[in-house]
């Protein structure tokens, strides 16, 4: 394929507007009035900010991984205006909404869906960092800038390059040659190349040494690592741990066989990991209508694909556990198995999900990709990235009591830096004594959430925590762990500095739609009317389902069953364990006695009720869940309303009955 010189748009542009009027008008094939279009420009009408994949194509539309995607574009969209084959037959070629673009889950579905259903441009004020690099990997151009916006939609033909501009040198040409694959044909044909890394030695933050360790320098030689590499740098790094699940490897294999054939053989399948934890109890919670659809036997083709890709490529997988002769759940949730068994120090760890930066509480560089960037890892090992910024967040002091790291980041992403957008694709390198005194769980619930604030990652440098946890976990031999420890040099250049005092910190609560609208649970009753009275309340996922996260439910449900008190009349209380490892440690202290006696119903291992497809989701819209997961964008765990809360709140509040702090 030649590489593009020009676009030029065609068809009708579509505007995301908060009005649903507008918004079924366009959708009706009604143009809007001059006055409106002004008005949008203006802002008067304002776009959707935050419109999430899982709004793009919610989790059930993932079932298929084929052109099919098109006729279910934006179906999840708050407000339901949009229906099957909204997009696809309404004659759009370019699609425009507000701040934050493709937050949330990177499934490549979102924007494959939106290319297949004829969008060529998408044009948001801000757009999400993997979502933006899925988009550059399939052909789908993007844009942040209003005055290329206007050019198109007059009927200009722009040089490719205005989508171009401010891209590092390997996306630009990604985009140049219409996605990932097309690119590396070139590339391995010789007719284009990375570019050098020429940055000279110079102090480097902790996501910086280990990119410059990893870089390749001539793949054919097998030699890799700089002197350093400096924000903007373009490269492909060496991964040491590759990983998907059965939710994205079914379209992960066909583009890898699509563009190497059939026999195609993945590259050290050693460092190759899938895991079956996504649609694990799928069947208890599917609806009927989808039922009818025959989304049970697509979905059910997901696992069985992936079966066959491992089984032929000797890939490990981790899957279902029976337990009495019955599928009880999954051996884990990937995120907390990969700390568990997986990853290292050091290393460089590439998953299709976007939670994988959990994984940076081990001090690797662990981050999200999406299906395309996967099969050529498969291939190649490598991965691309343009060197992020990192920002520093020094937290000092103590948390008090009846306060979390839950709470620490509900406080962080509540931040105008975040809010604004300014923080997508940052590295978040979180230091300081306060991270010295929490338990690596706790810290993993920081890392985890870092994709919550459109960042690229998480990471915290290992210490004692760290080692020490992988010699007790794996049994590793503690002088070899040493030699993997990466630590940031003193000195090193940081886009943004930040400091808190933990000892000011109190517990938090988001409110429903966005991670990011986090505010003091003290204020929530005044700011809601009243108490917030709930219906669910939902300990687990892998955010929630930690070692440390039990020991938090079992302490406020160790002393309500004391005080003769049970899950409130009318709430249901899930805890769900991230991994059978996690459940054998609530089993050995007792805890499951006391999850039982207080009425709580366990979960096995899996993503479950996180991704609407397991025992926990909301069924209506007037129910309202309190949950201990890491996010909340609209329908992400049923079209309910989901308060995101510490899991002392969660577990406090179930007894209750309504969202309340431990203490009260």
């Amino acid at each position: 394929m030649e590489a593009r010189t020009s676009v030029k748009v065609k068809g009708k542009v579509l505007y995301v507007t908060e009005d649903p009027k507008l918004l079924s008008k366009q959708l009706a094939g009604e143009a809007l009035s001059a006055e409106e279009v002004r008005g949008i420009d203006e802002g008067t009408i304002p776009l959707v900010d935050n419109i999430s994949t899982d709004e793009l194509t919610p989790g059930w539309v993932c079932y298929y991984y084929d052109e099919t995607l098109a006729r279910y574009c934006l179906v999840g969209l708050r407000g339901g205006v949009v229906q099957k084959d909204s997009i696809k037959s309404g004659g759009f070629s370019m699609i425009v909404s507000g701040r934050s673009k493709g937050c949330g889950s990177s499934r490549e579905t979102a924007p494959y869906s939106e290319k297949e259903a004829g969008i060529d441009v998408v044009y948001a004020k801000s757009i999400e960092k993997i979502y933006g690099q899925n988009a550059q990997n399939i052909g789908l151009l993007t844009t942040t800038d209003k005055a290329l916006f206007e050019r198109l939609r007059a009927g200009e033909e722009v040089p490719i390059t205005a989508f171009t501009a401010g891209l590092d040198p390997i996306s630009a040409a990604v985009v140049q040659h219409g996605g990932l694959f097309a690119y590396n044909r070139a590339r391995l044909a010789g007719e284009v190349s990375p570019p050098a890394i020429a940055t000279p030695a110079r102090k480097m933050t902790l996501a910086e040494k280990i990119i410059a360790a990893h870089a390749i320098v001539d793949a054919k030689a097998g030699k890799v690592g700089v002197p350093a590499v400096k924000p903007g740098d373009a490269l492909f790094a060496r991964t040491d741990v590759r990983f998907s699940h059965e939710y994205v490897t079914p379209m992960a294999e066909s583009i890898f066989v699509a563009a190497l054939g059939k026999d195609a053989k993945v590259t050290d399948p050693a460092s190759v990991f899938a895991f079956r934890d996504h649609l694990t109890f799928l069947d208890l919670v599917m609806p009927e209508a989808h039922v009818k659809m025959g989304l049970k036997d697509q979905a059910r083709k997901l696992a069985v694909v992936q079966q066959a890709f491992v089984e032929r490529q000797g890939v490990k997988m981790w899957g279902e556990v029976e337990r009495d002769g019955k599928t009880v759940g999954s051996e884990a949730i990937c995120h907390n198995k990969v700390i568990e068994a997986i990853a290292l120090p050091g290393q460089v760890v590439a998953g299709t999900d976007s939670h994988t930066c959990m994984a940076g509480v081990l001090g690797c560089f662990a981050f999200g990709v999406g299906s395309t960037d996967m099969a050529n890892a498969w291939l190649t090992k490598d991965v691309r990235i343009a060197v992020p910024q990192s920002v520093r967040f020094n937290l000092h002091g103590k948390l008090r009591a009846g306060v979390t790291a839950k709470d620490v980041m509900l406080h962080l992403l509540s931040q105008p830096f975040w809010k604004s957008g300014e923080g997508i694709g940052k590295v978040l390198e979180f230091a300081g004594d306060g991270i010295a005194a929490m338990g690596l769980d706790e810290r993993a619930t920081l890392t985890n959430m870092a994709v919550e604030a459109g960042g690229f990652t998480g990471i915290i440098a290992a210490d004692d925590v760290v080692l020490d946890y992988l010699v007790a976990q794996r049994g590793l031999a503690r002088a070899e762990l040493e030699k993997l420890v990466v630590t940031a040099d003193e000195g090193a250049e940081y886009f943004a500095t930040f400091d808190f005092d933990l000892g000011s910190i109190e517990p938090m609560v988001a409110l429903p739609g966005d991670p990011r609208n986090g505010v003091p649970l003290k204020d929530l009753g005044a700011r809601q009317g009243g108490d917030v009275k709930i219906d669910i309340a939902y300990g687990g996922s892998c955010t929630g389902g930690k070692k440390a996260d039990m020991d938090m439910y079992a302490s406020v449900l160790r002393e309500a069953v004391a005080a003769g008190k049970r899950v409130a009349p009318g709430v249901h209380l899930y805890i769900q364990f991230g991994s059978q490892d996690i459940r054998r440690y609530a089993e050995e202290r007792g805890y499951i006695d006391i999850f039982q006696k207080a009425g709580a119903q366990l979960v096995d291992p899996s993503c479950g009720a996180c991704i609407k497809a397991g025992p926990g989701v909301s069924s209506t819209k007037e129910e309202v869940t309190v949950s201990a997961i890491n996010r909340n964008f609209p329908g992400r765990s049923g079209p309910g309303q989901v308060y995101l809360a510490s899991p002392l709140v969660v577990a406090a509040s179930a007894i209750a009955g309504h969202i309340v702090a431990p203490s009260q």
